[in-house]
């Protein structure tokens, strides 16, 4: 049988790391709740980049894929790449 003061010992260790883990976790949210509307600011921001940056890349497939339908189109050559 083990000994019952070394399981208490065992369990009191453990009940000290959890509690250690809980501060540490709820310190963590605290930061996140702080950063979180600036995050979603930043993520707003970002799509807003990425619309524009998609509208020209969008424009420059159409072209090609309207070359690539008429091959024999003057100048419908494939791009080369350095």
């Amino acid at each position: 049988m083990k000994d019952i003061h070394e399981v208490l010992r065992r369990k009191q260790a453990k009940y000290a790391q959890l509690g250690k883990q809980i501060e540490m976790l709820q310190q963590a949210a605290e930061k996140l709740r702080e950063v979180a509307p600036l995050l979603a600011e930043m993520e707003e921001d970002d799509g807003a980049v990425l619309a524009e940056v998609d509208e020209p890349a969008n424009a420059m497939s159409a072209k090609a894929g309207a070359s690539a339908s008429n091959p024999g189109a003057k100048g419908a050559r494939a791009p080369r790449w350095p």
